[in-house]
Formats: C-alpha cells, structure tokens, sequence
C-alpha cells in the first residue's frame, strides 16, 4: 500500500463532521431494518472495496444495500431485483442528503422510518431534515481517510484472525465514527451500572476493545485504542510496551491511547500497528485472567 497520508482533524474538520452525519442517517437505516444481533451487531457499517457500506439489508421479498463509494463519491442504492439508485456526494448539506436517501429509497419500494436526528454528537442537534449547515465535502480529504481506512481494517482483519474466541466482526460505529474489533473471553460480565440499555447490552461478557478513529472536538488527532471491561484493578499503572503509547484515564476508565502519527511514519507501518495490537491484547488479557493461550490461534492452524 501506498505511504500513509496524514489527516489531522484540523485539516477536514467540516467535511469530516458532515460524513459524520451522513454515517448516522444510513447508519440508522440499517439498524431499524436488519435483525437484531447481540452486543449491536446489526447496528455498524462496514468497510468495503469502493468505500463504506451496510452491506445487504432483508426487506419484504427483496435485499439493498447502501454504500458510500468514496471512489467516484456517489451514494450507491443497490437492490436485489436489479435496480440501483446513485447521486453525488459533493454538494449535499445533511438535509438534502437525507431528502435524497428516503427519496431514492421510497422510488426502489422501501418504506423506512428513523428517529432523523444526531446521535450523541458534541457539533449538532439539527434534525436532519432542517441541517443546512454541515455542507462540507472536501474529496481530497475524503480519499485520505478512504486510505487510512483501509490499511487500519486490513490489519485489524489479520488480527481478528489470530483469535479463536467469540468476536465481533471488524466493523464502523456511526455513534463515534470509529473502526472497532472487540473480542470475548466467554465468560459473562458483572452488570454494568449505570449507562444506557445499550451499553448493558454490549458489555453484558467480558470484553477488550480495539478501535480506530480520525479524532473528534477532545481528541485531535487520529488514534488507535484499547480498553478491558471489567476494568482490572490498577490497569491505568500497567507498563506498556509500545513507545508512544499511554494510558488515557479522561473518560472514567482506562484506556490504551496510541497515536496514528508513529505508525503512519514508521519504516514498516503494517508490523508496527500489528504488534501494537498483539502486545496490548496480551497485556489487558493477561490482567484480565484470561486464558490466553487456549483463545489465541496457534501457527499449526494456519
């Protein structure tokens, strides 16, 4: 692959806020149509060959599937019976693309209904409908986060290979726009206090989180993390291996902070982010008690 772009948050704040919303609206379309999975499973997008996607969505007697082709940025509305919707990315504030998805959706026969307003998102409260605002669409920018995108879900793929335990798929939450693999012990969790019905939902076992995600109004710069729940006693004063790497407590827990920039630069960008990954899962999963060795796939299997 091709040197890694930089992307600050800096440099494509508007368009990335705006594609932000656009993931929530397609986001939540597949949530209301796609059976329910456990731990909001039915709930991500996915990376795909020309962009994101939701991959294929049941409906009556038929499949669509919506995808962002960040390749000739179009929206793509494709259906099963042969007919397939598309229109420019460029141009669109939030209200006109949410008139032109339920418009394209209604013209192919799928009837939808959404809650149209952002999702825990700290720049608006616009429902989507009346959000003339966030119009930004920069392509150079989105074809760099398209790249990074890309190599960050190659190699979180590898890694999810490398586990024979229960996992998610590598897939995109539009809550917070991040790249996520989060693996299982198999044992169930303590009852979390507090949160939402979906936060109980999604750490009813145990769980270490992986993530990926461009930076936001706190965090402004791309990063990666990782974090155990149950949170192990004294996790925070753990030694890490990775150089550069830290420990972020802001949000209340532990969490395992490691900046895109020392990766993107260095000699071998794929084996320095592959054994960041290896190195953290064996130290949350081992001040989790976990057992390591049996979850982990050995090189026989290959």
């Amino acid at each position: 692959m091709a040197a890694l772009p930089k992307l600050h948050v800096d440099d494509w704040e508007d368009t990335k806020n705006t594609l932000h919303l656009f993931l929530q609206i397609i986001g939540k379309i597949r949530m209301v149509l796609f059976p329910k999975q456990n731990h909001w499973w039915h709930v991500p997008l996915y990376v795909s060959c020309h962009g994101l996607t939701t991959r294929a969505i049941p409906y009556q007697d038929k499949y669509f599937e919506i995808a962002f082709d960040f390749l000739q940025h179009h929206l793509v509305i494709s259906c099963s019976t042969g007919n397939n919707k598309t229109f420019s990315l460029e141009g669109q504030s939030v209200a006109s693309f949410y008139e032109n998805v339920f418009a394209n959706l209604k013209a192919l026969g799928i009837d939808v209904s959404i809650k149209a307003e952002p999702y825990d998102v700290p720049f608006s409260n616009t429902p989507f409908a009346q959000d003339k605002e966030h119009a930004s669409y920069d392509r150079e920018s989105i074809e760099k986060y398209w790249h990074i995108m890309m190599f960050v879900n190659a190699l979180f793929e590898q890694f999810h290979g490398e586990f024979v335990g229960k996992s998610t798929p590598v897939h995109l939450f539009w809550h917070h726009a991040d790249l996520a693999l989060t693996r299982f012990s198999g044992k169930a969790a303590p009852p979390l206090e507090g949160g939402t019905n979906a936060d109980k939902e999604a750490y009813s076992h145990e769980v270490i989180s992986f993530g990926f995600w461009m930076g936001d109004a706190i965090m402004r710069e791309p990063a990666f993390y990782a974090y155990a729940y149950p949170e192990p006693d004294n996790l925070a004063t753990t030694p890490i291996k990775t150089d550069g790497a830290s420990w972020n407590t802001d949000f209340g827990y532990a969490m395992l902070f490691y900046p895109f920039e020392p990766v993107r630069t260095a000699s071998d960008p794929a084996n320095t982010l592959l054994k960041h990954l290896r190195d953290s899962y064996h130290l949350l999963a081992t001040a989790s008690g976990w057992d390591v060795a049996n979850l982990q796939r050995t090189k026989n299997e290959d």
